[in-house]
This record gives C-alpha cells, sequence and structure tokens, in this order.
C-alpha cells in the first residue's frame, strides 16, 4: 500500500488547512489510518485517526476541538481538518496506516504500530 499526504503549506495564526491522505494498492479499505507530526527537533507524536470503518475517530488532546478526522472511502481518502491553527501546530505531518480486521474499533495511537507511512507534508503556522 502507498501512501501521498498533500495539503500542507503556509497559514497565518488562526486559519486553516485540510490535509488529505490517498491510500493506494490492493484493498485499500482494510486500513485503519492515522495522522503524526514531528516539529523540528521534537518526537513524532500523534494527532488523530481513524479505523477501517470509520466508526472510531480519535483526536489528540492537544489538538481536540480544532482538528477533525474523516474519511472518503469511494477517494480512498482521509482527511485531517485543521482549524484555528496555532504557531505550535507548525511541523511535518505524516499519515499512517495499518492493515485491521473490520471488527477493530479502537483506533492506534502509537507509531511503532504503523508499518506504512506517506512521505509527510509541511504545515507552517506563522504568527
Amino acid at each position: 500500500v502507498q501512501l501521498q499526504a498533500s495539503g500542507g503549506g503556509l497559514v497565518q495564526t488562526g486559519g486553516s488547512l485540510r490535509l488529505s491522505c490517498k491510500i493506494s494498492g490492493p484493498s485499500t479499505s482494510r486500513y485503519a489510518v492515522g495522522w503524526f507530526r514531528q516539529a523540528p527537533g521534537k518526537e513524532r507524536e500523534f494527532v488523530g485517526g481513524i479505523t477501517r470503518s470509520g466508526g472510531t475517530k480519535t483526536i489528540a488532546d492537544s489538538v481536540k476541538g480544532r482538528f477533525t478526522i474523516s474519511k472518503d472511502s469511494g477517494k480512498n481518502t482521509v482527511y485531517l481538518q485543521m482549524n484555528t491553527l496555532k504557531p505550535e501546530d507548525t511541523a511535518v505531518y505524516y499519515c499512517a496506516a495499518k492493515q485491521t480486521i473490520l471488527s477493530i474499533s479502537s483506533v492506534y495511537t502509537d507509531t511503532n504500530e504503523y508499518p506504512y507511512w506517506g512521505q509527510g507534508t509541511l504545515v507552517t503556522v506563522s504568527s
């Protein structure tokens, strides 16, 4: 499976961006997807995730109320909508995927749980 993250860019404080993670390859519907970010000098951290079915979504406390995650199964794409952006949201954002069974109802939040990663897209929030 291949993942292509896009949608990053430069935005002012308070602005919005929508990141997209396009999944391609065989059996794309079998994958749970997570979004992570990594700021310079910091470890990669979980931002949000969605189960294979789309029935469960989890957003990290640090961005809760500002970020939402969704998926369009027909387009094999998972979105991360980011509103009210702050300078501390500046980072490279990565999407990752893990093949799961349909009954899994919890979101994976650890980077080690995801074997497939996209190339990352840079988000810069200016103050």
